[in-house]
């Protein structure tokens, strides 16, 4: 697959970037109850979880001429059912992709990298243990 789409019209061409289709697939994905952000990758054990503006760097994209591929690195909620949200996920990026970019989306693949746990189950939690 190539770095970018072409798609050739009566006045020219329309190329649309792999980091285009990564922002949306990765805006896409945040868009789900239950995601509680997208994953930078893991460091020391942790998986880090970046901000909305790093949102690309979570997702890896194959694009051709006329379909992409997508696996999205996400950090869940505690809780969540994560089969149901993975299917959320990739429908969700499913539609979003090929409604902007009209490119055919062959694969969603969902990689969870973490949990998180937000600041009053953390403090729960301590409470149960003792």
């Amino acid at each position: 697959m190539s770095n970018n789409n072409v798609d050739a019209v009566e006045n020219g061409q329309i190329k649309i970037a792999d980091e285009v289709v990564g922002v949306i697939a990765g805006l896409a994905a945040t868009e789900i109850d239950g995601v509680a952000g997208m994953s930078g990758g893991i460091g020391g054990g942790i998986a880090e979880m970046l901000g909305r503006k790093n949102l690309a760097k979570g997702v890896k994209v194959e694009v051709g001429e006329k379909e992409t591929a997508i696996d999205l690195y996400i950090i869940v909620e505690y809780g969540v059912k994560i089969p149901d949200v993975a299917w959320k996920i990739q429908e969700n990026v499913k539609k979003a992709i090929e409604t902007m970019t009209g490119l055919k989306v062959v694969e969603v693949n969902i990689h969870v990298q973490g949990v998180n746990i937000d600041k009053d189950e953390k403090e729960e939690n301590a409470l149960r243990v003792k």
